[in-house]
């Protein structure tokens, strides 16, 4: 518990740009048009692979005793993984959609 208010301390800057980016991001998404959702989803997976790849990266440069970081890694990574498969899913469906009936 001890480490995790030394980290606030430490980020406490970056903690609030976190919380308004997701503010923001949340405001931008909710006001798109529906035309729109298939292109920003296409750069929504694009953002979530970057996602995984820092997360994989942040795993293999952490101490093993760091159970913080390494907890911070390993959600990175499956909710980088649930929002890439999500749009593949759905991208094959739209796909699916346009396919001739037989």
């Amino acid at each position: 518990m001890e480490q995790l208010a030394i980290f606030i301390n430490e980020n406490v800057t970056l903690i609030y740009l976190l919380v308004f980016m997701v503010i923001l991001g949340f405001q931008i998404i909710s006001n798109v048009p529906t035309i729109l959702h298939t292109p920003l989803m296409s750069g929504a997976n694009a953002v979530s692979g970057i996602v995984i790849i820092g997360g994989i990266l942040l795993l293999r440069k952490t101490n093993p005793e760091d159970t913080f970081t390494i907890l911070v890694g390993v959600i990175a990574i499956i909710l980088g993984m649930i929002n890439v498969m999500g749009g593949f899913y759905v991208t094959n469906r739209m796909l699916s959609m346009f396919k001739k009936k037989k």
